[in-house]
C-alpha cells in the first residue's frame, strides 16, 4: 500500500481518490473544506493547498501528488499561480511525482485535431495561465528538481461536471425545453469523460516513461452539441432535443452580471469551430480505451434524477 495525495474533490479529484482506494492504496484528499467521498481508504483533510509548507507536510511519504483542483473560472489569473508554485515545491520536498490535470486552452486556436506535439500558443488569458503552469513544472522537471507530467482533456462529461453543455443544454433537454448555447451547434467537438481523466492520471503517475511530457486523456470520437443533445434526449426518453444558438450579444449581456459568462467570451473559438482532441498516444501507452459517450451521458442523466431509456 502506497500513499497518494489528491488535491481537489470535484468530479475528477473524487474519481481519482476512489480509483486509488479501490486499488488498495492509501489516499489523502485535500480540500479547503475537508469534503470528499466518505469511503474506506480515503482520508479527507481540510487544507490550503497554496500553503507550500503545509502541502509538503501532507505529501511527505507520498509516491504521487495529483492536482485536480479547479479555482473559480474568473479567478484563474490570481488563484492558479500560487497553487502551481506550491505544488512544485511540495513535489520537490516530498519527492512525490506531480501529476496535474490540465486542459487544451494552452494550444490556442488551431485548425486540426490537437496532439501533444502541438506547441503552446495560447490566445487567451486563461490559456496563458495554463501554459505557464506547465512551463514552470516542466522546467523544474528538466532541472532535476521534480518529476512531473500533465494530463489534458477537453470539455467534461460525467456526473457533476461543468461545461456549456452540462449547464446550458442538458437540463433543458431533460425537461423537454429548448436549450440555448453560444456555439456552432454542428461543429465537431471532443468530450472527455471525467472518469477517464482519473484513469489516465493514475496510469501516468505509475509509469516513469510517462513523465516529462503531457498526455491527452483517451476520449471518444467528437460529437457536435446538437448531436450530443439529441442522444441525451434519446437515452433519457425525453422529447426530441431542441437546441438554439445563443446570439453573441446575449453572452456579452450575461457577462455584465455573471463572471463565468464573462469569462466565456475569450474562449468562444473553442465553441464556434471544430475543437477536436487526438488521444491515440495515451491509448497506446497506457492501454486505456475511452468510455463511450452513451455511458457518460447515462451517468449525467442518472445524477439528474431523470428516467433513462433502455
Amino acid at each position: 500500500m502506497s500513499l497518494h495525495v489528491v488535491v481537489g474533490a470535484g468530479p475528477v479529484g473524487s474519481a481519482t481518490a476512489r480509483l486509488l482506494a479501490a486499488k488498495g492504496e492509501q489516499v489523502r484528499l485535500l480540500t479547503r473544506s475537508g469534503r470528499g467521498p466518505e469511503e474506506a481508504g480515503i482520508q479527507r483533510i481540510a487544507a490550503d493547498a497554496t500553503d507550500s509548507t503545509a502541502l509538503a507536510q501532507h505529501a511527505e511519504g507520498a509516491v504521487a501528488l495529483y492536482c485536480c483542483a479547479g479555482p473559480a473560472y474568473h479567478r484563474w489569473s490570481t488563484d492558479w499561480p500560487p497553487l502551481g508554485a506550491a505544488l512544485i515545491r511540495a513535489a520537490e520536498v516530498s519527492g512525490a511525482v506531480l501529476v496535474t490535470t490540465g486542459n487544451l486552452y494552452g494550444y490556442g486556436q488551431v485548425d486540426a485535431p490537437m496532439t501533444e506535439q502541438l506547441p503552446l500558443r495560447p490566445n487567451s488569458v486563461k490559456g496563458r495561465v495554463r501554459a505557464k503552469l506547465w512551463a514552470d513544472a516542466l522546467a523544474a522537471h528538466q532541472a532535476g528538481r521534480i518529476r512531473t507530467t500533465e494530463v489534458r482533456g477537453s470539455d467534461y462529461l460525467g456526473a457533476g461536471t461543468l461545461s456549456p453543455f452540462s449547464v446550458l443544454v442538458l437540463p433543458k433537454v431533460l425537461a423537454g425545453k429548448r436549450g440555448s448555447v453560444p456555439a456552432d451547434l454542428d461543429a465537431p467537438h471532443s468530450w472527455t469523460y471525467a472518469g477517464d481523466v482519473a484513469r489516465t492520471l493514475v496510469a501516468a503517475a505509475a509509469d516513469e516513461n510517462a513523465w516529462g511530457r503531457p498526455w491527452h486523456v483517451p476520449t471518444a470520437p467528437p460529437l457536435s452539441i446538437r448531436a450530443l443533445a439529441t442522444r441525451a434526449a434519446e437515452l433519457a426518453g425525453a422529447p426530441a432535443a431542441r437546441v438554439a444558438k445563443m446570439p453573441g450579444f446575449a453572452l456579452r449581456l450575461a457577462g455584465l452580471f455573471n463572471p463565468s459568462a464573462r469569462e466565456m467570451l475569450e474562449i468562444q473559438y473553442q465553441l464556434q469551430r471544430p475543437f477536436v482532441l487526438d488521444s491515440s498516444a495515451a491509448t497506446t501507452a497506457f492501454g486505456i480505451e475511452p468510455t463511450s459517450t452513451d455511458e457518460a451521458l447515462r451517468e449525467m442523466i442518472g445524477s439528474s434524477h431523470a428516467p433513462v431509456a433502455n
